[in-house]
């Protein structure tokens, strides 16, 4: 979700206070609730706004009716980042292929919501098909550029970290040795033996030998959980450890590495001259 994990502070005699992260159900409430939070402003932005002739409406009633488009968007969208990474993973489809695929189907129940929405003061009279279209077209726009929004905030909270201070460092001391978050999240059936980490939306896959287990954690976290591990990250999405690959599969211009169990990661084009030349493939 677009919300950070909230953290609570726990001090023991003769150590200074340490975070300490929610359970993942607090977490995935106070997410969803950061969620709900970026559509109401969004709801309320376009309900002032008043785009595609709404603004010929009241000012109560556009806010009314942008914000219940505005969750009912949420409900409709916001599932797609798990089904397009599914079906990169898994179909070997480019992501932004899935990604317009899978907003032009969630657009469809979406302009089935806005228009019932709209006649609710004449529930029997409903528009003719080229109205239809046309309600189609702008929920697509508006519906494609919130889930831009949503990835764009997903990236820029995946991809920053925030800048620690120097002085704070320095008078701080040293921090006690630590069970390593990541695996102490997975279940102890799948080992220890990480082979690679796949970013699910606001989530880590974590792939060991044994199978796999979702985890809520940045995936920028995460590698720095597996640091010792020697691998690097392949893709925006993905990190391998580099004695899990077993061979490297070409379709053109793209190259998946093959790990275990048949798993197969994606290499960006930019990652495949590096990994040439770091004997990777």
């Amino acid at each position: 979700m677009a919300g950070s994990l909230r953290i609570e502070m726990i001090e023991t005699p003769g150590q200074v206070r340490e975070p300490q992260e929610l359970s993942g159900k607090a977490a995935f409430w106070r997410g969803l609730l950061s969620d709900l939070a970026i559509m109401t402003g969004i709801g309320l932005f376009l309900g002032v706004l008043g785009p595609f002739g709404s603004s010929d409406l009241p000012l109560g009633v556009r806010l009314l009716s942008w914000l219940a488009f505005a969750y009912v968007g949420y409900v409709c969208y916001r599932p797609l980042e798990p089904l397009v990474s599914w079906g990169e993973r898994t179909l070997h489809l480019p992501r932004i292929g899935l990604w317009i695929a899978t907003a032009a189907i969630a657009t469809v129940p979406m302009t089935f919501a806005v228009l019932v929405l709209g006649n609710l003061h004449d529930p029997f009279r409903w528009p003719g098909l080229d109205i239809a279209l046309t309600s189609y077209f702008y929920v697509f726009i508006v519906g494609a550029a919130v889930t831009l929004f949503f990835n764009v905030l997903s990236l820029r909270s995946g991809n920053t970290t925030a800048p620690a201070s120097v002085a704070e460092a320095a008078s701080e001391p040293e921090p006690p040795v630590k069970a390593n978050p990541l695996l102490d999240q997975i279940p102890a059936s799948l080992g220890s033996d990480v082979i690679a980490l796949e970013m699910e939306d606001h989530y880590v896959r974590v792939h060991t030998a044994l199978g796999s287990e979702l985890v809520l954690m940045r995936l920028r976290d995460a590698m720095a959980h597996v640091a010792e591990i020697d691998g690097r990250q392949v893709h925006r999405s993905w990190w391998v450890a580099r004695l899990a690959v077993e061979d490297v599969r070409r379709e053109g211009r793209n190259v998946r590495l093959v790990l275990p169990g048949g798993l197969e990661a994606p290499v960006s084009r930019a990652q495949v001259s590096d990994l040439k030349d770091a004997g990777w493939i």
